[in-house]
């Protein structure tokens, strides 16, 4: 049977004034991460008040290899 081990993110926007993801940041940390053997599996936006964005709850995972 397959075992998997689970890792979840929480993603905030950056900047004051600003609720932007920075999409390259966030592109280049799950590429870091999938070289590592993660695999993305949801990702949930975490909505304020009027559909402003609080951030991004991101869950991976992967194989354990034991």
């Amino acid at each position: 049977m397959k075992k998997f081990e689970y890792l979840v993110l929480d993603v905030a926007p950056a900047g004051f004034w600003s609720n932007k993801i920075d999409t390259q940041e966030l592109t280049d940390k799950l590429n870091q991460l999938g070289r590592e053997g993660w695999e993305l599996t949801s990702m949930v936006d975490l909505n304020q008040h009027q559909g402003a964005t609080k951030g991004l709850l991101v869950t991976l995972k992967r194989e354990l290899t034991n």
